[in-house]
């Protein structure tokens, strides 16, 4: 007897997988997710307002760079607010927080409103900070952060709004390039101690263990 191919078995996805998938989708996609994934979405639009920074496309880009910056504000307040506390949003908000601070010093790098040290050592921060918290995780330590980083963060943002606005508000009598250069040198200063809060963390309940 001849088998056809319609009498084939057929391979079908497991029950297990798409039960999985679906209480996995359920679980992610809510509105502190959705605002995370929002910021990131409305960063290369900031790259492209900003590449060319005419006083109308700077504008534009200072106000998109402020929306993805309060929605930092908001998923956070939404997540703890509503009990959306995610695994994914605790991997994606802190990946889209620098995504987004990050482009921002180096195009300004580039316009040579930022000096390209003050943006090294900013960027240098942040990867060593974003590494020994990668390590802590695997070792089941979480490292939460610090009321000083958040500032850190704030500070960050009013600083690289005012110098994407540099000559874009002349109406305005504001030293907008002296109060961001400052501003962001109070950043620079406070991001140095709280990463050296995260480090002493990271010795007290990571590599303490093994000494």
């Amino acid at each position: 007897m001849t088998m056809r191919a319609t009498d084939a078995v057929k391979p079908s996805t497991p029950p297990g997988f798409l039960a999985g998938a679906r209480a996995a989708l359920a679980t992610n996609v809510n509105l502190a997710n959705l605002l995370t994934f929002s910021r990131i979405l409305l960063i290369p639009v900031f790259v492209v307002l900003f590449a060319n920074p005419t006083p109308d496309r700077s504008l534009a880009a200072a106000l998109v760079f402020i929306v993805a910056a309060v929605t930092d504000l908001l998923d956070g307040y939404v997540a703890r607010r509503t009990g959306q506390i995610t695994t994914l949003g605790k991997l994606l908000d802190p990946i889209a927080d620098k995504l987004l601070v990050l482009s921002g010093l180096i195009l300004l790098v580039q316009f040579e409103r930022v000096a390209a040290l003050v943006a090294i050592v900013i960027i240098a921060r942040e990867v060593a900070v974003t590494g020994i918290r990668a390590i802590a995780a695997t070792e089941g330590a979480v490292l939460a952060a610090e009321t000083i980083g958040k500032w850190k963060m704030a500070m960050q943002v009013v600083a690289i709004a005012m110098l994407i606005l540099e000559g874009s508000l002349e109406a305005i009598a504001w030293p907008l390039h002296l109060l961001g250069t400052t501003i962001l040198y109070v950043a620079l200063t406070l991001g140095l101690v709280s990463g050296g809060q995260y480090l002493a963390n990271f010795w007290r309940q990571v590599a303490a263990k093994y000494l």
